[in-house]
């Protein structure tokens, strides 16, 4: 078991030098940059009075690829022991000696330069954010190690976009900004838990924890708390923005997506785990046409 698809895109097209780098950055497995991503659309849709800026969903498209890319890198750069016992990450490329250790420092360095270039373009309240978000993203390798529940951690780092979307494009922090923060924390905590399943029991061996452990055969019930405060939460965000009822018809579609996953997931087969953590690239893409169409329909 493997999460590297051999003989994909990479392998078949991209130059045989940049396929660790590639690997490295997870841009051969897009759906952790839809999910850091979503949460930044989403606000600057909000806060919009139509159509969204397209200049900003271009610049946090720019970001999310580049630091979801950082943010793996220095987790395979602190993780690399434990990923050489890990049956699924064994072959990333630290762990696999496809890179070394300088080699992942530069290109870090490289990817956080980009993501300051891409920063420099925002608003000043914006760059503040992105700034102090730096620090949520150095620390959260590390939770695993200490707490049960790293998803939170991830929660906090992959929805902070939601506050630097919405003072992109406002220039201020609101409380539909919170609002929409908080209920993507909620939104992550379900999403990575059922992710977290794929590696359990390696996790037992090797010493670190996750939710999965915590909540081991609760989980489901708790599928469906996390996803019903997330879309509590961003149905008080509708009303906060003052959203028409598109929003709402679409928040209740992607709910209707969520609990699918909650209901139908079988936490002790890591390829179904798999597969339902990736469909919610088509929740965050319900959610954010219904943002959309309550502004312009």
């Amino acid at each position: 078991m493997t999460d590297i698809h051999r003989d994909d895109w990479a392998d078949r097209y991209a130059p045989a030098a940049l396929v660790p780098y590639i690997r490295l950055a997870r841009l051969d497995r897009p759906i952790g940059t839809w999910l850091l991503l979503f949460p930044g659309w989403w606000a600057i849709a909000l806060a919009a009075p139509g159509w969204p800026d397209w200049r900003l969903m271009a610049l946090f498209g720019i970001g999310a690829v580049t630091m979801r890319g950082a943010g793996c890198t220095l987790n395979d750069i602190i993780d690399r022991d434990f990923d050489a016992r890990v049956a699924r990450t064994r072959t990333r490329p630290l762990p696999s000696g496809a890179v070394s250790l300088g080699q992942a420092a530069l290109f870090l360095a490289l990817q956080l330069g980009i993501g300051a270039a891409v920063l420099a373009c925002l608003d000043r309240l914006a760059v503040l954010l992105g700034v102090l978000v730096l620090l949520l993203v150095a620390t959260y390798p590390l939770m695993k190690r200490v707490t049960y529940w790293p998803q939170f951690f991830l929660g906090l780092n992959f929805n902070w976009g939601a506050l630097m979307g919405w003072a992109a494009a406002t220039g201020r922090l609101d409380r539909a900004a919170f609002l929409l923060y908080v209920g993507g924390i909620a939104w992550t905590l379900g999403y990575d838990t059922i992710y977290a399943h794929q590696d359990k029991e390696d996790d037992v061996l090797i010493g670190v924890r996750s939710s999965a452990l915590a909540l081991g055969a609760r989980t489901r019930p708790w599928l469906f708390i996390f996803y019903g405060a997330a879309a509590a939460l961003w149905a008080a965000t509708g009303v906060a923005a003052g959203m028409r009822w598109p929003f709402y018809a679409g928040l209740a579609l992607m709910l209707a997506q969520l609990f699918w996953q909650a209901a139908r997931v079988d936490t002790e087969d890591t390829a179904d785990c798999l597969a339902k953590f990736r469909s919610n690239r088509w929740a965050g893409w319900i959610l954010l046409l219904a943002i959309i169409a309550a502004h312009v329909i």
